[in-house]
C-alpha cells in the first residue's frame, strides 16, 4: 500500500442526511442483489449472480457525485458492477418504480450492467465490458465539442467515468489518456475505485504511485483520497506518523487481512514488527476497539467530507483523474475478504446489516418518510437532476443515386472519397453532418481529397506550416468547421469515437453521419468496442480498406480472411462489399441514410485497392432499369449475368467479381453457361433467407429476382474471404454447392499469385462448376 497524498478538508460539517441516503443506497444496493438470488423463485436453479462487494464500495463516493455535485448537464458512466447503486440511487430520485427493484437479471427486468438501451431508468453510458465504460466518456465529451462546432447546442457539463482499479489494466484505457486530442479535454473526470481486489484475489503491487505518474505525465490532474477523517485524527496523535508509515508500506494483501479482524487480534497484527511498533503498539492502546476496527477500514473513498472537498476542487481546465482508496464490500460481512467479488450475505447477514443502518429486510424497498430531510433532498436532487426530453432533429435528406456511371478502372476504395466529395456539391447540408474518423491512415484509405475539401476539425484554429509547401498534396487545415477527426494509431479510439458520435441524435438531438476508416484486418481489433458501441445505441459507419488477399505484395499480416463473416454476424449491422464504383455509391448512400434516427442502424463497408474494369458492372442506359438494378444492389444482389438454359451459377462478391465472369466466359466456350450473381450484401440476403423460413421478419422479394426457383442450378460461391460467408447461399434453393474463398493466412505475391493460391481465381472456378455439372 503506497503514496499518501490526500489534502481533504471538511467542506460542510453537517453531512448526516447525506450520510442517511448512503445507508439507504447501501442497502438498497445489497438488497437488490439479495433479492434476485435468496427471494426470487428461481426454478432453474442455475446462479443469478449480482455484486454486493464491488457495489458497497462505489455507496459513498456516488452518493456523494449524485447528491451534491451532479448537474443535469453531466453525464456519468458507472462501473458495471456497482449498477446496483445506479438503480438505487434512481429509485431514491423517482426515476426508477420499486417494481423493478426486485427484478434485477430478470427478462424485462433490470440488466446486469448499466444499459443504455435496455435499462428502464436512466443510464448516460452501457457499461459492462471492462475498459469500455471508462473511456466512452472521454469520447462522449470529444463528440458533444463537435457537435456544438456544426451549429447544435449540446451544452456543457462534466463527463464522469466511475471504473473499477482493475480497469486500468486495460490497454484501451491508456490509448485513450495518451490520445494528444483528450489533454484539452478539461470535463473529464475518472474517480478510480481503489479496492485493490480484482475478481480472484487481492491484487499485491497496484502500483498506485505508478498510476499517477502516468496520468500525470499525460496532463491530467491527479487527486488521491487515500485515508478518512478518523484515521487521519488518530495520525495527528503521537505515534501517527509510524501508524502512517506502518500502513503506507504494508503489501495490499496484509492489509486487507487487518481488515478481516476483530479488536484483539487487530491489535496483535497492526503495530507489526518494525521499529516503529513499541508507539504504535501505545497510540492503539488508547483506541477502544469499535473505533480502532472502523478507523482502520476508514479511506478517503468512503469520507463523505473528503469526498465532497475533491470534487469541489477539480480543475476543469484539464482531464482529472481521483484516486479514492476503498474497501470492496465495506461494511457487509465479506468486506476485504479476497472472494468476495460475487459472494452474497446470507439472510441473517442481510437482517444485522438492515439492524444496522436502520432499514427493514421485511420491507426492504420502503421509500423515506415524506415528512424527513431525507426525503427533501431527493426531491430537492431529482428537481436540480431534471432534463428535458430530447427531441431529435430530423436527418438530412439524402440522394440515393448521383446519376453518373463511373468508366475506366477503378477501386472502390477511391470511390469512398469520390462519393464524399460528390455529397458536399449534391448534398450539401447531408455533407455538414457528416465527419469522418480515422487512426492515422487517411491517406492510404482514400479520404485525402475529403479532407482537403472539409479540413480537419480541432477545437481551436491551428497553423498548417505547410500550406505553402507546393510539394504537400494532403492539407492538414485544422479549424473548429473540420469535419474530420485524425486520432493516433488505435482502433479502440477510433470506434470509440465514433460511436459516441453516432449517439449526438439521442443524447443532444442532433445526428451526424459519422464515418469511421480502418485496414480491414484491424476490423477485428476493434470490433468489441464497436460491437459495445452499437448496443449502447451509437449509429455509425465502419469501413474497412484495403481488404483481403487483393492487398497482394503487402502479405499475409495485413490480409483479412473472416471480416465479411463478421459484417454478417453482427447485430444491429448492415454489411455490404461491392464490387464496382457504382455499388459503393449506392449502398453508402444507403447506409447513411440509416443514421441518426431512432429505426436506424450502423453498417460496415469492405472495400478494396485492386483496379476493376468498371464497364463490367453493365449499368443499364434505361432509367428504369437503373432504379431496378441500384434496388437490388442496396437489398443485397443483383443478377450481373444472364444465360438462357444456364447450367450453373457463379455467386461472386467484391472485387472477384472480374474472375467469376472470366469463369464463366470460359464455361460458355465449353457448352456450360453460367448465371452470374454479384452479391453486395451476404448480411442481407441471410436475415431475407431466415424471414423466408419464418425466423425473422423482412421482405423476400430479393431472393425471388436473384434466385428464382425457376432458375436453380448447382451454385459455385466466391469471394476474398471465408467461404463461409456466402455458403448458405445454397439453400435458397436446395442445389449442390462448391464455396470458394481463403482459409489460410495470406503471403506477399501479386493478385494473380494470391488468387491462384487461395483457388479463387478463374481455373478454380471453372474446375469447382465443372465438378458440379458432369
Amino acid at each position: 500500500m503506497k503514496s499518501s497524498t490526500t489534502g481533504a478538508r471538511p467542506v460542510d460539517p453537517d453531512l448526516e442526511v447525506l450520510a442517511e441516503i448512503e445507508n439507504r443506497v447501501l442497502w438498497l444496493s445489497s438488497a437488490i442483489v439479495h433479492h434476485a438470488n435468496r427471494v426470487r423463485p428461481n426454478p432453474t436453479g442455475l446462479k443469478v449472480g449480482g455484486h454486493q462487494a464491488s457495489s458497497a464500495s462505489m455507496v459513498s463516493l456516488m452518493t456523494a457525485l449524485w447528491f451534491r455535485h451532479l448537474r443535469p448537464e453531466d453525464r456519468v458512466s458507472v462501473k458495471p458492477h456497482a449498477s446496483p447503486v445506479l438503480h438505487s440511487i434512481n429509485y431514491l430520485l423517482g426515476r426508477l418504480d420499486a417494481s423493478y427493484l426486485p427484478r434485477l437479471r430478470e427478462f424485462g427486468g433490470l440488466q446486469s450492467y448499466p444499459s443504455r438501451t435496455k435499462d428502464p431508468d436512466p443510464v448516460d453510458y452501457s457499461t459492462g465490458s471492462v475498459g469500455i465504460g471508462a473511456t466512452a466518456p472521454v469520447w462522449g465529451a470529444l463528440a458533444r465539442r463537435y457537435t456544438a462546432s456544426v451549429g447544435g447546442d449540446p451544452g456543457t457539463g462534466r463527463q464522469y467515468s466511475l471504473l473499477g482499479d482493475a480497469e486500468l489494466d486495460e490497454g484501451a484505457v491508456w490509448e485513450a489518456v495518451l490520445d494528444p486530442s483528450v489533454a484539452d479535454l478539461g470535463e473529464i473526470v475518472w474517480v478510480v475505485d481503489m479496492n485493490r481486489q480484482s475478481l480472484d484475489r487481492v491484487v499485491p503491487d497496484i502500483a498506485a504511485t505508478k498510476l499517477q505518474g502516468m496520468f500525470a505525465a499525460a496532463g491530467w490532474q491527479v487527486m488521491t483520497l487515500k485515508y478518512g477523517r478518523l484515521l487521519e485524527e488518530i495520525f495527528a496523535r503521537p505515534g501517527g506518523d509510524e501508524l502512517r508509515r506502518r500502513i503506507d508500506e504494508m503489501p495490499n494483501p496484509e492489509y486487507q487481512r487487518l481488515l478481516r479482524c476483530e479488536g484483539p487480534d487487530l491489535r496483535r497484527r497492526l503495530p507489526g514488527t518494525g521499529p516503529g511498533a513499541p508507539r504504535i503498539t501505545e497510540l492503539i492502546a488508547d483506541v477502544d476497539d469499535d473505533t480502532l476496527v472502523e478507523a482502520v477500514a476508514n479511506l478517503g473513498g468512503h469520507d463523505l467530507h473528503a469526498l465532497d472537498a475533491a470534487f469541489t476542487a477539480i480543475d476543469d481546465t484539464r482531464p482529472t483523474v481521483i484516486f479514492a482508496y476503498t474497501v470492496k464490500g465495506h461494511r457487509l460481512a465479506t468486506k476485504g475478504h479476497p472472494q468476495n467479488h460475487s459472494a452474497l450475505l446470507t439472510e441473517q447477514q442481510m437482517r444485522d446489516l438492515a439492524a444496522r443502518i436502520g432499514a427493514d429486510p421485511d420491507d426492504p424497498w420502503r421509500a423515506f418518510p415524506p415528512t424527513g430531510e431525507a426525503h427533501r433532498l431527493c426531491e430537492k436532487t431529482a428537481e436540480l437532476l431534471h432534463r428535458p426530453a430530447v427531441r431529435p432533429a430530423t436527418p438530412p435528406e439524402l440522394p440515393t443515386d448521383f446519376g453518373r456511371t463511373p468508366k475506366g478502372s477503378a477501386t472502390t476504395q477511391a470511390a469512398l472519397g469520390r462519393v464524399l466529395l460528390d455529397l458536399t456539391r449534391q448534398a450539401p447540408e447531408a455533407a455538414r453532418r457528416i465527419v469522418t474518423v480515422s487512426p492515422d491512415v487517411s491517406s492510404t484509405t482514400n479520404l485525402g481529397g475529403w479532407v482537403n475539401k472539409v479540413g480537419v476539425w480541432s477545437p481551436r484554429e491551428r497553423q498548417d506550416w505547410f500550406a505553402d509547401d507546393a510539394e504537400t498534396i494532403l492539407h492538414w487545415d485544422e479549424k473548429p468547421t473540420g469535419q474530420h477527426i485524425e486520432l493516433g494509431i488505435a482502433e479502440t479510439n477510433l470506434v470509440g469515437l465514433l460511436s459516441e458520435l453516432g449517439a449526438t441524435w439521442s443524447r443532444w438531438g442532433e445526428p451526424l453521419l459519422p464515418i469511421g476508416v480502418v485496414y480491414d484486418p484491424f476490423v477485428e481489433r476493434a470490433l468489441e468496442p464497436w460491437s459495445y458501441g452499437i448496443y449502447a445505441g451509437g449509429q455509425s459507419i465502419l469501413v474497412g480498406t484495403p481488404s483481403g488477399v487483393s492487398l497482394a505484395a503487402e502479405g499475409g499480416a495485413h490480409q483479412s480472411i473472416k471480416t465479411p463473416s463478421i459484417g454478417l454476424q453482427q447485430p444491429g449491422c448492415v454489411t455490404y462489399e461491392p464490387a464496382f464504383a457504382i455499388d459503393t455509391e449506392w449502398t453508402l448512400l444507403a447506409c447513411l441514410s440509416q443514421l441518426g434516427r431512432a429505426d436506424g442502424n450502423s453498417s460496415y463497408l469492405r472495400l478494396s485497392t485492386r483496379p476493376v474494369d468498371q464497364s463490367l458492372a453493365a449499368v443499364p442506359d434505361d432509367p428504369a432499369a437503373r432504379a431496378r438494378r441500384r434496388r437490388q444492389a442496396v437489398a443485397g444482389a443483383y443478377p450481373l449475368r444472364r444465360r438462357g438454359g444456364a447450367r450453373v451459377t457463379i455467386a461472386a462478391m467484391g472485387a472477384v467479381v472480374t474472375e467469376a465472369l472470366a469463369a464463366a466466359d470460359r464455361l460458355e466456350r465449353e457448352n456450360v453457361p453460367a448465371d452470374v450473381i454479384c452479391v453486395t450484401s451476404p448480411d442481407l440476403l441471410y436475415r431475407v433467407l431466415r424471414a423466408r423460413q419464418g425466423h425473422e421478419h423482412a421482405d423476400t422479394w430479393i431472393l425471388d429476382q436473384v434466385f428464382p426457383a425457376d432458375r436453380a442450378t448447382p451454385l459455385v460461391t466466391v469471394l476474398d474471404g471465408h467461404p463461409h460467408t456466402l455458403s448458405f447461399l445454397a439453400t435458397v434453393n436446395k442445389v449442390a454447392t462448391s464455396a470458394l474463398g481463403v482459409t489460410g493466412f495470406g503471403q506477399s505475391g501479386s493478385i494473380t499469385d494470391m488468387y491462384r493460391h487461395h483457388g479463387i481465381d478463374a481455373d478454380s472456378i471453372v474446375s469447382a462448376a465443372l465438378d458440379l455439372t458432369t
